[in-house]
């Protein structure tokens, strides 16, 4: 189980605030870096999304200690970090809120396995939203036993440079 996941954003107070408002969420600053959120579901499970400014990068501790943070003023916008989460909000009102920060929404199906709402924050950050409606389609395909079927054969390496 993923408890709590990080990505940045170039507004983080109203990235948190947004994803607060479909999640059903509470949004509280993130003490250990400063212009940072924290998106909280309050949930038993403890699941949160940390929401750091754009460039804030987490590099290794110096000897036994924490994280720390830096800061890449070169850092890309987009990133390959994406999530699948769960939302108790309806389509409709995901879209509507897409439509009122001006962020790309469409709901896609994939590969007929699933079918998520694909919700681009800040038009660069992937996150995959699950409403009540789509939700058990993937619980049901996530279970081992289809998942045993699906991926039998074993997974092929694929070459530099050989990305569509």
């Amino acid at each position: 189980m993923i408890h709590h996941l990080s990505f940045p954003a170039i507004d983080p107070m109203h990235v948190a605030q947004v994803l607060a408002e479909i999640w059903g969420g509470k949004v509280v600053p993130f003490p250990p870096h400063p212009g940072s959120y924290m998106v909280l579901t309050l949930d038993e499970y403890g699941t949160m999304i940390e929401i750091y400014p754009i460039g804030t990068e987490m590099v290794p501790g110096i000897d036994a200690g924490e994280v720390l943070f830096s800061f890449n003023a070169f850092a890309s916008p987009h990133t390959a970090t994406h999530a699948a989460i769960s939302v108790p909000t309806s389509q409709k009102t995901i879209e509507q809120i897409a439509a009122r920060e001006g962020w790309r929404c469409v709901r896609c199906d994939r590969e007929g396995f699933f079918e998520v709402i694909e919700f681009w924050v800040e038009n660069r950050m992937l996150i995959e939203l699950l409403p009540p409606t789509l939700a058990p389609k993937y619980l049901s395909f996530m279970q081992p036993g289809n998942l045993e079927q699906v991926f039998a054969a074993p997974p092929q390496p694929i070459t530099v440079g050989s990305f569509a």
